[in-house]
């Protein structure tokens, strides 16, 4: 599990985004949304709940949470085909329309963002124009360095 806590939330930020998204400042969610800023990759419930429950919070409150956030549009909902759901904060690039990619390691299953890499999907040349509707994200899956 991999995260950074350098650029966790203020408090009065944590609380004015709440407020900005609809939603009540509870504690719960003010923490929540404090440590998936502070998170350098999506962040599934169970990693969120070890690093809360200690501190007092219930595990189905955090997964409330997480949910309330993803209808918001706080978090991006990550589904890598491991039937876990991951969550990741939204960035200002995600909420102009562009999600970035994402890359999971078969073998471990840890999963990073890749912000700064462009997939693009051309095809062949003298095909027949595909339509493939919107591509709402890219996952690209191999074998991370730790495991090779």
């Amino acid at each position: 599990m991999s995260k950074s806590h350098d650029s966790r939330l203020s408090l009065d930020t944590a609380r004015q985004l709440l407020r900005e998204a609809g939603l009540r400042c509870t504690s719960c969610r003010v923490a929540v949304i404090q440590f998936l800023s502070g998170a350098d990759c999506p962040m599934s419930h169970a990693e969120v709940a070890e690093d809360l429950v200690p501190r007092g919070f219930d595990k189905s409150t955090i997964y409330r949470c997480l949910m309330e956030f993803a209808d918001a549009g706080l978090v991006n909902r990550l589904d890598v085909g491991d039937h876990v759901w991951r969550f990741e904060r939204r960035t200002a690039h995600d909420e102009q329309g562009v999600e970035h990619p994402h890359f999971m390691c078969v073998d471990c299953g840890q999963v990073t963002c890749l912000n700064d890499v462009n997939v693009r999907v051309a095809q062949k040349r003298g095909q027949k124009p595909l339509v493939l509707g919107d591509v709402t994200e890219v996952l690209l899956k191999g074998h991370c360095p730790q495991c090779q």
